[in-house]
Formats: structure tokens, sequence, C-alpha cells
């Protein structure tokens, strides 16, 4: 079968990668029943990516004749008898118009309708994003009859999108993990500094057990198990091993090792550190019960700071917006704030939208990527649409009478998927909630079953 390049423009590219066969004509039938048989279409079309009925049908709306295509036999007609070279004229216009990308001339595309009911081609080569001209007449019928991947790829797109997100929180979770781990290593630090004595004992020790030569001989399980001992340590740096560095336990090792001259000696030196420790027992004791009072005493001043933690958030945030912070930053602020993930979105939202009234739609659709930021994923939409319900209780009647609204600019934006918005509104329903921002939600959420049960019945 003869191959040639995809697209005009290109057909004296030897190297070009992107062909098709080339088209096939047979005329049938005389009369009034005379007809043109595109013998190859499937092919065709095959090549372009694109079902053989959308380039049957674009024949058919450019020549002005009936048109049909079976699906089963794999036959495409158009009523007339048409030439070969008119027919491929046409088929270079729908190349132009339906397949090749209007940025950069591949015809490696895919056809996407939007939720506005507006076709779009999308390169899988450079990204760019092409508007079809909705004013051909091929558009009625491609909306009529979506491409068959349709589904397919948003399942797919949506499933790239969950990845990306667990993926984020798995790195979250680990950067958690390595900040335990910091601290926990500090903490071992401290007590590991804090017990002094430890070291002064291990050096009275050293210096000791190299004054005779008897003493080493008297002693060599104890030389053998101090060479175990390093091997051991070496084994495992990640151990912080602890001395006991209590008095019976400083006697015990002082007699095993030291004869009785040196043993007296060691004794008075660490009966000083001794003595200096007892008169401050009571006040390690009064502190652990201070502590311990203020555990069962959480009180006022815990409440307090409960209390002002939200204004204070509130204050920070749009402390950053006004600094100019992008969606980015906001976002790295808010991962590192203390305050539960409901407390953090109301806060954002209250303060990117405080005093809206009306046109409070537009200002949403204006900043919706401070939110797209912050809601990652179907937990955080309902934390978003509670968030926008706590916000219209504060705020006045003209920025409530929005609501529908707002939850469209945000379903379209994708921010909030239909799922999470039909799960909240019904949760709020049969918790008894009546509020005004829930009843005036009440036709977009209508609109969106509505248009799920007309698609399954298309």
């Amino acid at each position: 079968m003869a191959l040639q390049n995809i697209g005009a423009s290109n057909s004296d590219d030897a190297f070009y990668r992107y062909k098709m066969p080339k088209m096939i004509t047979k005329i049938e039938g005389r009369g009034n029943g005379i007809k043109t048989n595109i013998v190859n279409m499937v092919d065709v079309a095959k090549a372009l990516a694109r079902p053989a009925s959308y380039t049957t049908k674009y024949f058919g709306c450019e020549l002005g004749a009936q048109s049909k295509f079976d699906e089963k036999a794999g036959t495409s007609l158009v009523n007339g008898a048409h030439d070969t070279v008119k027919l491929a004229g046409l088929l270079e216009n729908f190349i132009k118009k339906y397949v090749q990308c209007y940025g950069c001339g591949n015809p490696e595309t895919e056809i996407i309708i939007t939720k506005n009911q507006m076709i779009t081609l999308k390169c899988a080569a450079c990204g760019f994003v092409s508007d079809v001209d909705m004013r051909d007449k091929l558009t009625t019928f491609i909306l009529k009859n979506p491409p068959e991947l349709k589904k397919g790829a948003k399942d797919k797109k949506k499933a790239l999108r969950r990845a990306e997100k667990e993926r984020l929180k798995e790195g979250e979770a680990a950067d958690e993990e390595q900040k335990k781990l910091k601290k926990e290593a500090k903490k071992k630090g401290t007590t590991t500094s804090k017990d002094g004595a430890s070291s002064k004992v291990a050096a009275t020790k050293k210096k000791a057990g190299g004054g005779s030569d008897e003493d080493r001989s008297a002693s060599p399980a104890g030389s053998q198990n101090g060479g175990d001992n390093t091997a051991d340590d070496d084994d495992d740096d990640d151990v912080q091993w602890q001395a006991d560095t209590s008095l019976e336990a400083a006697k015990q090792r002082i007699q095993e090792q030291l004869n009785a001259a040196t043993a007296e000696m060691v004794m008075l030196s660490t009966n000083e550190p001794d003595q200096e420790k007892k008169p401050q027992k009571p006040k390690k004791e009064g502190l652990a019960n201070g502590s311990a009072k203020a555990e069962e005493q959480p009180g006022a001043a815990q409440n307090g700071v409960k209390a002002n933690s939200y204004e204070t958030l509130l204050k920070e945030i749009k402390g950053n917006l006004n600094k100019g912070s992008t969606p980015s930053q906001l976002c790295t602020f808010l991962c590192s704030v203390t305050e539960s993930p409901q407390e953090v979105i109301t806060a954002l939202f209250e303060a990117l939208f405080d005093g809206a009234g009306k046109g409070f739609a537009k200002e949403v659709g204006k900043k919706k990527n401070y939110v797209a930021a912050a809601v990652k994923d179907e937990g955080s939409q309902v934390l978003l649409l509670r968030a926008i319900e706590a916000f219209c209780s504060k705020c006045g009647a003209d920025a409530v009478k929005e609501v529908a609204l707002v939850l469209k600019v945000l379903y379209d934006g994708d921010v909030l998927e239909e799922e999470s918005i039909v799960q909240w509104y019904k949760e709020e329903l049969a918790g008894g909630n009546n509020s005004q921002a829930v009843k005036n939600a009440k036709p977009f959420v209508e609109w969106l079953q509505n248009a799920e049960s007309e698609s399954e019945e298309e």
C-alpha cells in the first residue's frame, strides 16, 4: 500500500515519520443512485487517529451531500460522483482543522471536549492546546458522537493525579519521620552530656589501670572484654551506650579493677560530686511535682492558646498574602503550622476573601490557584466545602447568594470534584444542617446529579 506524509506542507520531507495511506475511491451505481465509495477510509482514519465516521461526515458537510459510514462493514459512502483529487483536498482541510497541532504542526493530537462543550486539540508532542472553530458543521456531529476513548483518558488522567498526590503524601511523611529522628537524636545527645560523671570515672579507671603491671595481669578477662567492646563499638556506630553513674556501681567497678589504696583515693573523689548532688534532689522533686500539677491543670493558659491560635494563623496568612507570596510559597508555610487541617483551610479561605460581598464568585475565580495549592486530595475537598460554609456564616447575605456560583467556579477549575460536592451535601442534610449556604448549594448539586444521569443514559 502506497504511503504519503500527513499534511501537504510535509509532502517533500523524506524523513517525516507521520504517514498515512493514499486515498482510494470507487464510483458505484448510476443515475440518482450514484455514490462514491472511499475504499480504504478505515486505514486512512486509523493513521490520523480519528474515527472514520468523522472524515466521512466531513466530506458530506463540505460537498453538501449525504454521507454514511457503516461501522460493521467498514464502508464509507458519499452520494454523488467525486474524483479522488477533490476528496484528497477535502481530507487535507480536515487534517489542518482537526488533526494537526496549531502550535507545532504535528498530527499527534487528541480531541478533548471541555465542560463548556468546546472542542480542543491537545498535542502530545509540545503540550499545546488548540481551540477548534465551533462554527464548522462537523463540530455538532463530534459533540453528539464524542471519541470512544474519552472516558478512558479521563480515568487515566485522574489516576495520574491521584498517584501524584500519593507521592507527595509519602514525601511529606518521610520528611516528618526524619524530623522526629533528628529530635530524638538531639534528646539522646542531651542525656549523654548530662552524664558527665561517667566520663570522669572512665578517665580515673584508665589512669589507675595503667599504673601497675600486676593489676593488668590480675584481670585478663577484663582486658579481653574491653577489646570485644571496642570491636562492638566499631560495628554499632549508631548505638549510643550509657554507663551506670550511681555510687554503688562506681564502687563496684573500682573494687574490681583497682587495689585497696587506689580505690580509696578514687572513692574520695567520687564522694565530692555526690555530696553536691544530694541537696539538689528536693529541687528536682519540686520541678517534677510542678510539671505534674501543670499537666493535671491544662486550664486557662492552654485553652487561651487554643482560642487565640486561629486568629494568629489568620493574621500570619494575611501577612504572607500582603507580601505577595505565590501559591507554592503559601502552601509551604501552611504545611509548617501545627493547627488542624480544617482550621488551616478555613483560615486560608477567610484570609483570601475577607469582606467579600457582591462579586464573591469572581474573586474566587481570580484566587482559585491559592485554594488549589492547599487542596491536595478528596479529604481536603470536603474540608474546603466546610470552610466555605463557615465563611458564609460570617459574611453578608450578598456573598451567601453566590454559593452555587462559587462551587461551579471551583468545579470548572478542577479544584472540587463532583463526588466530594455530593458527599458533603448529603452529609450536611443527614446531620440536619439547614444553613443558608447548604440551601443555596442545592441547585448546583441537582445540576451535577442530572448531568451525570444524562451522560449515563447517552
